[in-house]
């Protein structure tokens, strides 16, 4: 048959395709009128349409182990119970054999709901799969259906990668994404809890994630993590700061190797005093000069001043 020297295009998909494509075909044609049949695209057809497609107990299925998502939308589901109370389930999950029941492989949000909704049956397709089938699966269903967050696709790609003993590049070839996209989401886990939990929360972006990795410490980090939710900073302005720093602190360190013994010392017992970095700049032959104190935030500007003896932000 043609269809099968078609080649498949790349992508994240093509695995869940490979269990769905003939029966949405199928449901399709029924649904279809005759000339718009003629329109539809060909597949191969299903032979076991028929024995796959059952309504099978909800008690007897159990959850995909190798779900990536951990945090559920309550008014996502409580919006798709109502659909399926007034409409039924329109589209049926997916699931293998397993045990004396069932395992999900895909639709758990439609599993989710018509629990919710007091179903006993539910209309699934069986398939059989592998466990990496399964896993692949998890992530294709919840990265291109319903986003996870940053924090859950990355430990998804760590799963993926860990289970199968897979480099980064073998990775990104199944699944069809480039393995920089792969190699940035796993940076991330690098991160610091406190910075971790915005991720998840939705409080930061990914965009926000990668311009603070490039800072070269935790401490930097949360810092700046905690200056672009005070300020509501965009993940352009969050850029913006991270070259602005990483620019001075290259100017710094070439000042640093001419600067004296002394001055660098003084810098050094400055900056653990005020807990924060203290830059020292001499001219004049070390006659004349400033002190640079930075800080991140309002209140590290607060402790700052009060170790100084100064008037806190709020006292002005």
């Amino acid at each position: 048959m043609e269809t099968k020297n078609r080649q498949k295009p790349k992508h994240l998909g093509r695995g869940l395709e490979s269990l769905i494509g003939p029966i949405t075909s199928n449901v399709s044609a029924i649904q279809q009128s005759s000339s718009e049949q003629e329109e539809a695209p060909m597949f191969p057809p299903d032979k076991e349409l028929r024995e796959s497609l059952r309504e099978i107990n909800i008690s007897a299925i159990s959850p995909n182990p190798y779900q990536a998502r951990t945090v559920w939308d309550e008014q996502e589901l409580a919006d798709l119970a109502e659909s399926i109370k007034a409409n039924g389930i329109i589209q049926p999950i997916i699931v293998r054999p397993a045990g004396p029941g069932y395992e999900l492989i895909a639709g758990e949000r439609r599993f989710r709901a018509a629990q919710m909704v007091s179903l006993t049956t539910i209309p699934a397709l069986v398939r059989q799969a592998t466990d990496e089938q399964l896993l692949e699966l998890a992530l294709v269903e919840n990265i291109h259906r319903s986003d996870l967050n940053p924090i859950e696709r990355a430990k998804a790609y760590q799963n993926y990668l860990s289970t199968f003993c897979l480099t980064q590049a073998e990775a990104a070839g199944r699944l069809g994404e480039d393995r920089s996209v792969i190699a940035n989401y796993l940076r991330i886990l690098d991160l610091p809890d406190e910075i971790k939990q915005m991720l998840s929360d939705g409080r930061l972006s990914m965009g926000h994630a990668r311009a603070i990795l490039a800072l070269p410490t935790d401490e930097l980090r949360r810092k700046l993590a905690n200056r672009a939710l005070a300020g509501r900073l965009s993940v352009r302005e969050v850029e913006r700061l991270v070259r602005k720093y990483l620019i001075s602190n290259n100017q710094a360190k070439i000042t640093a190797r001419s600067k004296p013994a002394h001055i660098q010392e003084l810098e050094s017992n400055l900056s653990r005093q005020l807990g924060t970095k203290v830059i020292i700049e001499t001219r004049k032959n070390g006659q004349r000069g400033r002190i640079i104190i930075e800080f991140y935030s309002l209140d590290e500007f607060d402790n700052i001043a009060e170790r100084l003896g100064l008037a806190t932000i709020e006292q002005v």
